[in-house]
């Protein structure tokens, strides 16, 4: 009888130990696809500016990669939203920046989730 409570113990152990490694599992898979997303988002947000900058190709593609290496510079998206604004210039406003911002959240989200 006192080995049969030390097995079911066990077993308790275990599955609290699988439930807390899942747990971490998609803790830091999520973690990595709002990376991602986010890193995604900004390259969208990126071309879009270059665009109304006049850039395209390379120009266009290297200026995305400002726009994303930006995003490391603090957390949260203020960063990139001054570098874009700031590079815009007049070319668009606070509230026309922010919804693309968004827009492009939402256009990285559907395509990683296409490209599972």
């Amino acid at each position: 009888m006192h080995n049969d409570a030390i097995a079911q113990g066990t077993q308790k152990m275990n599955t609290f130990k699988d439930r807390e490694n899942a747990f971490e599992s998609k803790f830091a898979h999520d973690a990595e696809m709002q990376f991602k997303a986010e890193a995604r988002a900004n390259k969208l947000l990126g071309l879009w500016a270059a665009d109304l900058l006049g850039k395209s190709g390379d120009a266009a593609a290297a200026y995305a990669t400002e726009v994303v290496k930006s995003d490391f510079e603090e957390a949260g998206h203020e960063d990139v939203y001054r570098k874009v604004s700031g590079d815009l210039g007049d070319k668009a406003d606070e509230a026309t920046i922010r919804a693309k911002m968004a827009s492009c959240m939402s256009e990285a989200k559907s395509q990683l989730l296409s490209e599972i």
